[in-house]
């Protein structure tokens, strides 16, 4: 293992304490790869998210245990259905959850054990709620950043400027925005597709004055040999010294490096969300909004803002990336007046 660099820190353990080891020889035979990697090794073939991967894992994990550590090709529909009932009724999980666990027990036996589970029927299923998304008054939205400061301020500005999901503002790269056409672009977003936003006026200068700050921290990371960023799936084959290069950095990045154990190499990956969530619990608290705002919450303002300032709906939905625009509408029922360019609501603050 290298030697870790000054002021490195090395991450605990991805993994939870007692998992695959608890997992006899039965389903962890030697003689082929673990059953668990073997899933990890299907959706990692797939490109989907490591948020993805770390759910399937954990519901195919859940459902072995509660079958007494059965081993899945043993099992079929009818242990499925039963797993997916107890979670509905013993649990009272929601229905996205009960889906998310059937899509993981679908993906083991389609993916991985090449079996078909065909009908899955008789499942007593979740009740899904239709709930209204949780908004923000504009002047909820002041009051808010007044609470907060520093980096947490800069990326809340984003989201409800820019109408981002935290991990999209968070997984910012240098090169995604652009300050010559005020724009901002999100890549790989919910459902792996690409878009187009605005980048508010408003935040413009804090924003530069962040970036100047981060380029020159990521030459001092270079002067010690670090300064590197990781790369989605196989750039760095073709462009070798692209993770050293500015416009690949993160424009939020963490605060330590951590170590790839797969290839020795220590990266500055992007600020964490519990940072923003954390410090946004305290401004809305602080701030006495009566509501429960989470990071989110200001996408949702920003998609009902500039509904209320007359926008049409189908650009609202082309900002915030929606396949449907029924899930858009969720916000309100609106006037259409197209063919206007769009403002962003951070800037009428």
């Amino acid at each position: 293992m290298p030697e870790k660099p000054p002021g490195v820190t090395r991450p605990a353990s991805s993994s939870p304490p007692g998992t695959e080891a608890q997992i006899p020889p039965a389903i962890l035979s030697p003689a082929q790869p673990k059953l668990l990697d073997r899933v990890r090794q299907s959706v990692r073939t797939l490109h989907y998210s490591p948020r993805t991967e770390e759910a399937y894992v954990y519901w195919i994990r859940r459902f072995i245990f509660h079958h007494g550590v059965r081993h899945p090709q043993e099992m079929a529909a009818g242990e499925v259905r039963a797993f997916l009932t107890h979670l509905a009724v013993n649990e009272h999980v929601s229905a996205s959850t009960q889906n998310q666990a059937l899509n993981a027990l679908v993906f083991l036996y389609r993916r991985v054990l090449n079996r078909n589970l065909g009908l899955i029927d008789g499942i007593e299923r979740a009740k899904r709620s239709q709930r209204v998304p949780v908004v923000l008054s504009r002047d909820e939205v002041r009051a808010l950043f007044k609470y907060l400061d520093g980096t947490p301020l800069l990326v809340c500005q984003l989201l409800y400027g820019a109408g981002l999901r935290l991990l999209e503002g968070l997984a910012l790269r240098v090169k995604d925005v652009d300050f010559q056409r005020d724009e901002i672009t999100v890549h790989d977003g919910k459902g792996g597709k690409d878009r187009m936003t605005m980048l508010p006026s408003s935040v413009k200068g804090s924003l530069q004055q962040h970036l100047e700050h981060t380029q020159r921290r990521h030459q001092e990371d270079l002067q010690r040999g670090l300064g590197r960023a990781p790369l989605p799936d196989a750039l760095l084959r073709k462009y070798r010294h692209a993770d050293r290069e500015w416009v690949w950095q993160y424009v939020f990045p963490a605060s330590s490096h951590y170590l790839d154990r797969s290839t020795g190499v220590y990266y500055r990956h992007h600020l964490h969300e519990t940072v923003i969530q954390k410090a946004m619990a305290v401004a809305v608290r602080e701030a006495h909004i009566g509501k429960r705002a989470t990071p989110h919450v200001l996408r949702h303002s920003f998609a009902t803002h500039l509904i209320e300032d007359g926008y049409d709906i189908r650009t609202v939905q082309e900002l915030l990336g929606h396949n449907d625009v029924q899930t858009t509408m969720i916000y309100t029922h609106v006037l259409n007046r197209g063919g206007r360019g769009v403002r962003s609501p951070a800037d009428s603050l």
